[in-house]
């Protein structure tokens, strides 16, 4: 016995499109107009649109060590509420995953814990120092797909240039955080207008485009797979273009929030919920961002979701933690804020969140078609909903989107055809 998927919506062609989808032996097996459900489970989703599962390549799981944080369990739920349907975890967790035995951990965890796929990076260097190369082969061999220090980023270029020897080696690509700590150390929020204002020391954009330049210099000389990670910077890009233009292997992902928002919403109250790394950046970054993501200089859109607990966000915004959460957000966000604005088409930016990124990383996923596997999200696109941290499955609630009202919300997640999460009210198994 299967399941069909009746009364749906698929995009094809740039349309949506009422079709059927059957599911046997969690692969797609049909996808029609009309599917005879007689001898099959019958899922009814009501003139709802059915996409490929979302896939987010930055994610902080927190776990192991800062379980008050976040842990396997609740963020796998967040992003199965939030329509991903795998995810990539960040190594700088405690101890840091810069070896084989914190990567078995977190992928047996997973496996009993986790409701969604949760895809290992391992670090570049041991404890994220920068002092010492992992060994990546052997990690790759338990299952990372990537490595990175994300969090701190290499500052020896040195390092950074035998780190990628060895990543290119490996068949890894280097997934990096970029940051020139002499210029960003004791920065709170972007070095402008609203920084000098309110006292507050900036982190400036040279801080990012400086490490992506170098960066993209090692990247060619040593032929390894660069991928930026939450860029932010107009600069940035600008340096992400040119490597493009010279078939420099470099790729780049961007936040919804770098998408959305400036420093200058910033709220006077200076709320650390719009504390991330790298800040929020000006309208003029916002912009270059935009046109980036529009003309594929940037490939795919990723949350950077990072949970903190409620008390380490109440120290203030010169103090607290960066991080945001995002994974139950930012489909609804990017589907408000740009899809129905115009600024871009729906299947523009599903494909930076399902077939880009599982073709970027070579992974089986992203694809709503006959002989796919079966990873799917339902979404609504027409029923607008209030953004509610309290309702959030992961721990994390530090959200700057607290009240703002959106459409676009997952109604069901599914991962190798069963069913992962649903919203009960909206849907009907029969």
């Amino acid at each position: 016995m299967g399941i069909v998927i009746k009364n749906g919506k698929v995009l094809q062609d740039g349309e949506l499109v009422p079709r059927d989808i059957l599911i046997i032996d969690k692969v797609i097996s049909k996808v029609a107009e009309q599917i005879d459900s007689q001898g099959h489970k019958e899922i009814d989703v009501k003139g709802k649109w059915v996409s490929a599962g979302f896939i987010d390549m930055h994610v902080h799981l927190r776990e192991p060590g800062y379980e008050a944080k976040e842990t396997i369990a609740t963020g796998t739920a967040a992003a199965a509420r939030g329509g991903f349907t795998a995810i990539a975890c960040m190594p700088n967790t405690k101890p840091v995953t810069d070896r084989v035995e914190v990567v078995k951990y977190i992928k047996e965890k997973a496996q009993r814990e986790g409701v969604v796929r949760v895809l290992p990076i391992g670090a570049i260097t041991i404890r994220e120092l920068g002092e010492e190369l992992t060994d990546m082969a052997a990690m790759k061999e338990c299952g990372i797909i990537g490595v990175s220090d994300d969090g701190v980023g290499v500052q020896s270029s040195r390092m950074m240039k035998e780190g990628m020897r060895r990543a290119a080696k490996a068949g890894l690509p280097v997934i990096a955080h970029c940051e020139d700590e002499t210029l960003a150390k004791g920065g709170s929020i972007h070095e402008g207008t609203f920084s000098a204002k309110h006292g507050l020391r900036g982190i400036p954009n040279e801080a990012e485009a400086i490490h992506v330049a170098r960066d993209i210099l090692l990247a060619e000389a040593t032929g390894a797979h660069y991928h930026v990670c939450h860029i932010s910077a107009e600069q940035s890009v600008r340096h992400v273009r040119y490597a493009k233009e010279k078939g420099i292997k470099v790729t780049t992902e961007v936040c919804p929030h770098h998408l959305i928002l400036t420093d200058e919403d910033i709220p006077a109250n200076l709320d650390s919920n719009f504390k991330m790394n790298p800040p929020l950046r000006s309208s003029e970054d916002r912009a270059a961002l935009i046109e980036a993501l529009k003309d594929g200089t940037i490939d795919i859109i990723v949350t950077d979701h990072a949970p903190h607990t409620e008390e380490e966000k109440k120290r203030g915004l010169a103090l607290a933690p960066f991080g945001i959460v995002g994974l139950e957000t930012a489909f609804p966000l990017l589907y408000t804020h740009l899809v129905l604005t115009g600024d871009f088409t729906l299947e523009e930016i599903v494909s930076k969140m399902t077939s880009k990124p599982a073709e970027l990383f070579g992974l089986p996923w992203g694809r709503l078609e006959e002989g796919a596997i079966a990873d799917l999200t339902v979404v609504d696109l027409e029923t607008e909903r209030e953004v509610n941290p309290l309702e959030f499955a992961s721990k994390g609630k530090n959200t700057p989107f607290t009240g703002w009202k959106l459409k676009g919300w997952p109604m069901m997640t599914m991962v190798d055809g069963s069913i992962v999460w649903k919203r009960e009210e909206v849907l009907k198994t029969v």
